[in-house]
């Protein structure tokens, strides 16, 4: 299963929030913005929304996710984005909408304003089902259902294949030597183009200084001219880096050629390459490529499901096809591409199996499997011996004090109340604590009891997180009680930097003595009462 909180941008996300997700996308220069949709069909973006490419209708970066309205229920099948960034997408129905960056009419709408939210492009598209979508930096491409490829954009290196280099404002039909060919794929470097036909065939169009249009020179091409080097193949997947290109054969055969000063060809050296090269020969068939316009980057799977990366790798210039462990070509990119971007709109599948972690939390206070019940102020909280003996030395010892045949079945706990020890119990299972800054006092307090030193500190954090002028000096008392020094003076000091108000409080007047004593005493030192 591919996991989107691979990609850090993500780790902004809560659990409920990631588990929604049925399909997403990381783009941006630095990975910085990102769009997912979810199972109910809705449609959100967060991240720091660079030439308003998130669509919200302004130019305000979030964290939190916000919901694009105008998306939501219209079934997103494609997506790609561009350098600006601008994005683009189509949906089932054939509908494509654009947004973002503008300043070459890359959105199609015939202007150079920038998109502010999502717009149809209509433009000779609105009789045609578009299936695919591709963007180069700061041109655009559709594809559709009947095989006829529409471009528009910048085209200063004729990567528009209009047969000139004035920027294209709305979708034109590529036609020249795709007249006639029905294209099934495409995909966009920087500023060069390539597509696909039914035949196998390949061709390609537009900048083409490193050969990356594979023609055996490195001369710009302002219509499509077919890759000759790759007439004896039938090419069925083509994929596009910053300025190399991949293509993959009906007979899992892998050719590259364009760029190569990180390795990206596969080829053992940082030589660039005019004409297709056949890599990764000695391996089995492969069946996917993955490359990405805006990375050097370069992945590919094979039949058996082993994924390879080469290319530019988190700075390193791998130049050989380099066996990974990851379970699919996204996680290439998410873990080493620069920047950590998605090659494609990725499909999140949720998959019935559960991690050992999943299945724990899972089986946390379940009747059905449990051996052992604890009865805290007359509830009952289901667990498993054998997770408290692993988990913590507490029962450990507790346990080995019984042989097993003479063990209780139900343990009576009257010094922690049932929210407390429930918490305590649930940790064991999930390693985590979530409780109100009150309760997780007792928390503490059982946490020193047991010594358990992490569930301490997460105590600590809860309580430092949840302090407030009404609690603080409660809360200040149990640190002292329980010999938490760094809570301790975390409290003091929030105490004294709020002393006017706290004092205000029943807390403050309800302390011990000694304690009260004690709080002035160090207070004055630090001139909190001067006044």
């Amino acid at each position: 299963m591919v996991d989107v909180g691979k990609w850090p941008i993500f780790t902004l996300l809560s659990p409920q929030e990631i588990a929604s997700i049925r399909k997403a996308c990381v783009f941006g220069t630095s990975a910085n913005e990102a769009i997912y949709i979810t199972h109910n069909d809705e449609v959100f973006v967060f991240g720091l929304n660079c030439s308003n490419c998130l669509g919200t209708g302004d130019n305000q970066s979030t964290i939190v996710p916000k919901k694009l309205e105008a998306l939501c229920g219209k079934k997103i099948s494609s997506l790609s984005y561009g350098s600006g960034p601008h994005v683009v997408l189509c949906t089932e129905d054939g509908e494509v909408y654009a947004w973002g960056h503008n300043g070459y009419s890359q959105l199609g709408n015939g202007t150079t304003n920038q998109g502010i939210t999502p717009v149809q492009v209509c433009t000779n598209l609105l009789i045609k089902k578009v299936v695919e979508v591709a963007c180069g930096s700061h041109h655009s491409m559709a594809l559709s259902l009947d095989g006829d490829l529409y471009a528009w954009g910048y085209n200063n290196c004729g990567q528009v294949g209009s047969g000139s280099t004035a920027n294209q404002p709305t979708p034109r039909r590529v036609s020249n030597c795709l007249q006639g060919k029905i294209v099934v794929g495409i995909a966009c470097g920087q500023t060069s183009s390539m597509a696909v036909v039914n035949n196998g065939e390949v061709y390609g169009w537009g900048y083409n200084g490193n050969g990356q249009l594979g023609l055996g020179n490195n001369g710009n091409q302002l219509t499509p001219c077919r890759v000759a080097a790759l007439h004896s193949v039938c090419v069925l997947q083509i994929a596009c880096g910053y300025a190399h290109t991949l293509a993959l054969t009906d007979e899992g055969l892998l050719y590259a050629w364009g760029a190569n000063t990180y390795g990206q060809l596969g080829t053992g050296n940082k030589s660039n390459q005019l004409s297709p090269v056949q890599i990764m020969m000695e391996k089995e068939r492969v069946v996917e490529i993955a490359a990405c316009h805006s990375a050097h980057t370069s992945a590919a799977q094979t039949q058996s499901g082993q994924v390879f990366m080469w290319g530019q790798c988190r700075g390193q210039s791998v130049t050989f096809p380099h066996l990974t462990h990851f379970a699919c070509t996204d996680d290439v990119f998410a873990c080493f591409a620069t920047p950590a971007v998605m090659w494609r709109l990725l499909s999140v599948e949720h998959e019935d199996f559960l991690t050992v972690a999943e299945s724990l939390k899972k089986e946390f206070d379940s009747p059905e499997t449990s051996d052992l019940k604890f009865r805290v102020d007359g509830k009952y909280i289901h667990v498993h011996k054998a997770v408290l003996k692993i988990r913590c030395e507490h029962f450990r010892t507790m346990f080995q004090s019984y042989w097993n045949e003479d063990m209780k079945e139900v343990i009576e706990i009257d010094q922690f109340s049932y929210p407390v020890y429930r918490a305590f119990l649930e940790y064991l299972y999930t390693d985590s604590v979530d409780l109100p800054p009150e309760d997780a006092i007792g928390l503490l307090d059982l946490a020193t009891s047991y010594c358990e030193n992490r569930l301490k500190k997460l105590c600590q954090h809860i309580i430092k997180r949840g302090i407030t002028v009404e609690n603080a000096f409660s809360l200040l008392s149990a640190a002292v009680r329980y010999d938490a020094e760094d809570l301790e003076e975390f409290c003091f000091k929030f105490c004294v930097n709020h002393l006017t108000e706290v004092t205000q409080t029943t807390a403050f007047w309800q302390m011990d003595g000694p304690l009260l004593k004690e709080f002035i005493a160090k207070a004055s030192k630090c001139g909190a009462f001067k006044n």
